[in-house]
């Protein structure tokens, strides 16, 4: 079974994202959506919400299962039995960070491979910073994010 795992903070999930996802559950055979508490991050929504966002925007997707995570990506591979990772490229800025990444977990894990994806076109321009940045300024962020994501955003911010 080829099983991707897909790690990020999804503060908040993106179009952007879920077309990655979308298209990643059709490449494999199951793709985790694997949510990391990155307390360090500050995230504007808690762990608990943006595991709650993330499974209500891709709940049409059968071979996707979202969890949250703390501690090393490469143990929790280990643990979901995967050996890929999947990582979004929207520019060419993103390259030379994601390539380090990449070759850290080579360096723990061997047996792990990096697949990247690049967004849709229409999605290329979408980040979680700018998406909580327009959300925070009381913007309209509907044609970035998902309706319920939109809303989870409006009264966190309080706009």
């Amino acid at each position: 079974m080829k099983i991707a795992v897909y790690p990020g903070t999804f503060d908040p999930i993106t179009h952007g994202h879920f077309d990655l996802i979308e298209r990643a559950s059709l490449l494999f055979d199951k793709v985790v959506v694997a949510i990391s508490a990155s307390p360090g991050k500050n995230p504007a929504l808690d762990l608990a919400t943006r595991i709650a966002l993330a499974r209500e925007v891709s709940a049409g997707l059968d071979n996707v299962e979202v969890i949250g995570f703390s501690g090393l990506l490469t143990d929790l591979m280990t643990d979901q039995r995967a050996r890929i990772v999947l990582r979004g490229l929207r520019a060419v800025s993103d390259f030379e960070y994601e390539l380090q990444l990449a070759n850290m977990y080579r360096a723990q894990a061997p047996e792990l491979e990096s697949v990247f994806l690049t967004p849709a076109v229409e999605n290329s321009y979408i980040s979680s910073t700018i998406v909580r940045e327009i959300a925070k300024l009381g913007g309209d962020v509907s044609r970035l994010v998902h309706p319920r994501v939109a809303e989870t955003l409006r009264k966190h911010y309080n706009t």
